[in-house]
């Protein structure tokens, strides 16, 4: 993973961030320097830029020998280092480029001759994403920045048509409590037009290279699962947590940098007592949980008014979803240390394609059903995946937990309300909340979460970190799984024209 941009001699932002940020999601990073610059924390007090010619003699030499997965393309300072690059680009066609046009530091001090402004928006359409702050896309556009969210959707469009690539419209910049990010692309490459990717807003002002770390972690996140969406559902977890935690570093009197390996980094070398750490998880997962019971298809669900496209289409999915489930329960059973978690997770695996041609037989042969692989499913299995190939037991049993945990928890709350009601007959999805709340599910469930925590005693501090973000992204997960049919049946991610 290359990453061409300018250094930052305070650590926080430009190759400095970029190299930590291509490490902290398994990367391998390299580096090819456009420009020098005297900065800390409180802003830049200088931009040198070496003769173009040196950064082309860099790139050459990288590439004559190195194998290069993917791109990212920050500060580029001027027009003759922006000819560079894309003469370089134009020869060595790597597979991923993400281009962060930085134009203008968090600081306000301007990183590109204004001179340069024009050359920069040629090289937009050699990229196969863009990443510009708010600013950044109204000044690519000659436009007023963006005063909310959907004229910022609007301007993503706009420069997305024009470039005719992927746009990442950033709500970092904006007011209020949420901070939600979107990939924009008109020409057919995405699920749809806007795919928006929600997260709440983290306050803190050690915000210095959020810019440089998103891009960089989003090539090589690309590089490793090819879908732009399950690249950045990915990343985006890993980025609110490096701003949670930035306040630990203590680096500046300014505005300081994120914490990139805030995953990692081990909060506690001790190992947990038995079920500790299963009990600082299902505290994460509480948050999730009230997400999912304030969603309206499970309210309908429960109450028996869910209509039938939409808990067909959350069916469909669910087969589709579980044929590749299956496939990463059996990676455990090859990876699990025992042979009675090797023969529980194996017998899993079978349930899951039991299941899956069940819900074919019993449900979806009988309708007609959009069978189509779902973004959020396929975000989700590609996460699982992901987890899957890292070759770490105890991070993969975090990541499939959420399906046993939260599931199960769902299920019985709502078999509950089921009861409660007096089990009314004609209930459409009886069968469904009986299938969740079954003992032998449940009694599943507890061995899942037992078999976690014995893994977690045993791994590294390093790994039980993350298992704790594996558990946490496949948490969200879930969420979104159980809110992706009304998105299906009524798209929100569509911005409405301004003015």
């Amino acid at each position: 993973m290359l990453a061409i941009a300018g250094s930052d001699p305070s650590g926080g932002a430009g190759i400095q961030a970029d190299l930590k940020s291509i490490a902290a999601n398994g990367g391998y990073g390299m580096a090819a320097i456009t420009a020098l610059t005297a900065q800390n924390t409180r802003g830049v007090r200088a931009v040198h830029v070496p003769p173009a010619e040196f950064l082309t003699a860099q790139l050459e030499a990288i590439s004559d020998d190195i194998s290069i997965d993917a791109v990212k393309i920050g500060m580029l300072g001027d027009s003759a280092v922006i000819a560079a690059v894309r003469q370089w680009l134009g020869k060595s066609r790597p597979a991923v480029v993400v281009l962060d046009p930085v134009m203008v530091a968090t600081s306000g001090d301007r990183l590109l001759q204004e001179a340069a402004e024009a050359e920069l928006r040629e090289l937009l359409p050699l990229a196969d994403l863009i990443t510009p702050n708010l600013a950044e896309l109204a000044m690519l556009l000659n436009e007023p920045i963006a005063d909310d969210w959907e004229a910022a959707l609007v301007q993503g469009k706009r420069l997305a048509a024009q470039a005719g690539t992927t746009v990442l419209v950033k709500g970092g910049h904006l007011d209020g409590g949420e901070c939600p990010d979107a990939l924009v692309n008109t020409g057919g490459l995405l699920a749809q037009d806007v795919v928006e990717v929600p997260g709440e807003r983290v306050a803190t002002t050690n915000s210095h290279g959020t810019g440089c770390s998103l891009s960089s972690a989003m090539a090589t996140a690309q590089a490793r699962l090819g879908d732009w969406e399950a690249s950045l559902r990915a990343v985006k977890p890993w980025l609110q947590g490096a701003l949670r935690e930035s306040r630990v570093l203590e680096v500046g009197t300014g505005n300081g940098p994120v914490h990139h390996f805030h995953h990692l980094a081990p909060k506690d070398q001790a190992v947990p007592a038995e079920g500790q750490f299963a009990a600082a998880l299902w505290q994460d997962a509480k948050a999730d949980l009230e997400d999912i019971y304030r969603l309206d298809f499970i309210r309908a669900l429960a109450g028996g008014s869910l209509t039938e496209q939409h808990f067909a289409y959350y069916l469909a999915q669910d087969a589709i979803y579980l044929n590749g489930y299956s496939r990463v329960l059996s990676r455990a059973t090859a990876l699990a240390p025992t042979e009675a978690e090797q023969l529980f997770w194996a017998r899993s695996a079978q349930q899951c394609l039991e299941v899956e041609s069940e819900l074919h037989r019993n449900w979806l042969s009988t309708r007609t059903v959009d069978t189509g692989l779902g973004p959020v499913t396929k975000s989700y299995v590609d996460h699982l995946l992901a987890s899957s190939a890292a070759g770490s037991y105890a991070v993969l049993v975090a990541a499939v937990l959420p399906c046993f945990w939260l599931y199960a928890e769902v299920g019985a709350t709502l078999h509950g309300q089921f009861l409660a009601a007096g089990s009314p007959t004609g209930h459409p999805y009886a069968d469904w909340l009986r299938t969740y709340a079954d003992e032998d599910f449940a009694a599943a469930t507890r061995q899942a979460v037992r078999i976690m925590d014995d893994a977690a005693r045993a791994a590294s501090a390093t790994e039980r970190q993350a298992m704790t973000l594996a558990f946490q992204q496949s948490c969200r997960y879930e969420v979104d799984f159980f809110d992706a049919p009304r998105l299906h049946a009524e798209p929100r991610n569509v911005a409405k024209p301004v003015g």
